[in-house]
């Protein structure tokens, strides 16, 4: 330890290696989340329907995802798909890479969020949604007005924790190149032969973000225990 220095990490190393860095570390961790939300929610629905056409493929999707490692579906959607893929959506070389992973962590974050979603339906008591039947809703109606709102707060905790889990997965994106906060930390460090000390200082502000995130996790969890 004392052979660590840490003079170099000034404003200036910061705003020249990791902001870059934490900037598509914070953007793919949103846009995956929001996504992933959006898509796994259309699953969860799919799932639930009691519609054969519906829910085998959802549950084939969400199953198949949820038992393959992300690092390969990673390196499965960079390597297979073709860069004509990339420049039809108007795409250019130098950010396939950080265009692969954020497709690939929403289609893999959908999977897990289909399943908060799920288990959150499934939470609400069916006395509410027979109500909102008598009451002449359609079940689109009824899963709009009545179902969801009281599911995702119920779910709330619990898609705040899966965004942690998240923000920690996209230092995966490193095996594609993609620069992402970790890819800065170990190009810098690289640069200035100080990897030790870079992967130490990477590894306190993952610690600080996550627990920060865990925190306002705790905080919520408790308004909703009160509110039940």
């Amino acid at each position: 330890m004392a052979g660590l220095d840490f003079s170099y990490f000034t404003w200036t190393f910061v705003q020249d290696y990791i902001l870059k860095g934490l900037y598509f570390t914070l953007t793919l961790t949103a846009i995956a989340t929001v996504g992933g939300i959006f898509l796994g929610t259309i699953l969860a629905l799919m799932r639930l329907s009691g519609v054969k056409l519906l829910e085998i493929p959802a549950s084939i999707y969400i199953n198949g995802m949820r038992s393959i490692p992300l690092v390969m579906v990673i390196l499965w959607f960079f390597l297979l798909v073709p860069l004509s893929f990339y420049k039809n959506i108007g795409v250019p070389d130098a950010l396939r890479a950080e265009s692969s992973a954020v497709i690939t962590f929403v289609a893999f974050q959908a999977a897990y969020f289909a399943e908060i979603v799920r288990a959150g339906i499934q939470s609400i008591p069916h006395g509410q949604v027979n109500a909102g039947f008598a009451l002449g809703m359609t079940y689109g109606q009824n899963m709009r007005l009545v179902v969801l709102p009281q599911a995702f707060r119920n779910m709330l905790p619990v898609f705040l924790t899966q965004v942690i889990i998240l923000l920690q997965d996209t230092s995966l994106v490193y095996a594609i190149g993609a620069y992402d906060m970790f890819k800065g930390f170990d190009n810098s460090g690289k640069l200035f032969g100080r990897t030790i000390e870079n992967y130490l200082v990477a590894a306190v502000v993952y610690f600080v973000i996550c627990y920060g995130l865990s925190y306002i996790v705790k905080r919520i969890n408790q308004k909703v225990a009160i509110i039940r």
